[in-house]
């Protein structure tokens, strides 16, 4: 994937996530949802479950796996912005949630791998 803008390969990332979790039978809501809080990529419904899907890309995996790189920083920001969507948004308000995240790692050889963790981290 040979891209020069990151908002590109991040579109791309997030496409190929889309496309993968679609054909593992969830149903999209929502890309890209912005607040005060932060951004959340995707955000999807598994049967009864709200899920919010971080999508991480990353070209080398010499120091951590795409998956691996979402750090507790970026778990809280993405806690609070999904609590925000769910508080303007009251049709989801007893929906249970759940933080899944893609991993995208794009070998030397140029093929892609992807990992996706389920339930990758609860609220506290």
């Amino acid at each position: 994937m040979a891209y020069s803008e990151p908002q590109s390969v991040g579109n791309h990332a997030e496409s190929l996530a889309l496309h993968f979790l679609r054909n593992n039978g969830m149903h999209f809501i929502c890309r890209n949802y912005r607040c005060r809080f932060g951004e959340i990529d995707l955000i999807m419904r598994d049967r009864d479950c709200l899920v919010f899907v971080e999508v991480r890309y990353r070209k080398s995996t010499s120091f951590v796996s795409a998956a691996q790189s979402v750090t507790l920083w970026k778990q809280h920001k993405l806690i609070r912005a999904a609590q925000f969507f769910v508080t303007c948004n009251a049709a989801y308000a007893d929906d249970v949630m759940r933080f899944d995240i893609v991993g995208i790692d794009e070998t030397t050889s140029g093929s892609q791998s992807l990992q996706w963790l389920a339930d990758a981290f609860r609220l506290n």
